[in-house]
């Protein structure tokens, strides 16, 4: 069922947890996300990644999904990820998106302003939800390289920067990554909690991909209400694809079988992230 994301991350968070929100490049992923979070009787995120959205089958990607949100018995948000382009982003919300982070994370602070009242301004549904992005993370969305930590989110800008972008999440950057993690994450908690007491708005945690599963549980303790997956989910499906490909083709190219085993293997992970986060 359609819902809205700040209501989804906002009773999440009152129950004490948060939402996994998952990119589906495809939608045997997407299918699988959903039916994992009816199975737990939970809301999900499906993220559609900037260079899908981009793509020629892009914007019927995004439709697909809506579907696919509005059929479900759970609550299931469409989010366009990291996008900045306007034209791309109306046309992704014409197409069935309910939520887009309006990523201006690699700009100055002003233009990251102006880049989210843009946005705001260019979209006619006021139903929409913003997140916007404070702080850069190194890395790349799609691609997983192992990377340290670079930039951190500016606690002292984080107050203004809601107020007067209007962004009802902000994801930010306190020692994660996009991508593979060089040695063990070290996130900066003193700094979260720090963000937390400024910012009035449910955070996201992006990259969350290799931090350990015990710092993932207590993160909804620092208000943050949407955690985005990518990396793990990513790997998970292409080391069963390398393992299963050549049997599969042998067994009467059977595509059927395999696609079965790409469902399973997502839904499980998809699965493992609504346990962890526990949100409703």
């Amino acid at each position: 069922m359609r819902a809205h994301l700040d209501d989804l991350v906002g009773n999440a968070l009152a129950a004490g947890g948060a939402v996994p929100a998952l990119t589906c490049y495809d939608f045997t992923t997407a299918l699988a996300v959903v039916e994992a979070a009816e199975a737990a009787g939970t809301g999900v995120i499906l993220l559609v990644a900037p260079k899908s959205a981009a793509s020629v089958s892009g914007l019927r990607l995004v439709s697909a999904l809506r579907g696919l949100a509005d059929a479900a018995t759970v609550p299931v948000c469409v989010q366009l990820d990291h996008a900045s382009n306007l034209e791309a982003i109306k046309a992704g919300i014409d197409a069935g998106a309910d939520s887009v982070l309006a990523d201006g994370s690699s700009l100055e602070l002003e233009a990251n302003i102006a880049l989210v009242n843009s946005v705001r301004a260019a979209i006619d549904n006021p139903d929409i939800v913003i997140e916007a992005e404070l702080g850069g993370l190194a890395g790349n969305e799609d691609k997983a390289f192992a990377l340290a930590a670079t930039g951190l989110t500016d606690e002292a800008q984080v107050a203004d920067f809601v107020r007067r972008s209007g962004a009802q999440l902000l994801a930010v950057a306190v020692g994660n990554v996009h991508g593979k993690y060089a040695g063990e994450p070290m996130l900066h908690w003193d700094l979260l909690e720090r963000i937390a007491a400024e910012a009035g708005v449910p955070l996201v945690l992006h990259g969350a991909s290799g931090i350990p599963a015990e710092d993932l549980a207590k993160a909804p303790g620092l208000r943050v209400g949407k955690v985005n997956f990518n990396t793990e989910l990513r790997t998970d499906v292409l080391g069963m694809l390398e393992s299963e490909v050549s049997a599969h083709r042998v067994d009467g190219e059977n595509l059927l079988g395999l696609l079965t085993l790409w469902n399973a293997t997502a839904r499980g992970f998809a699965a493992k992230t609504l346990e962890l986060l526990g949100g409703k």
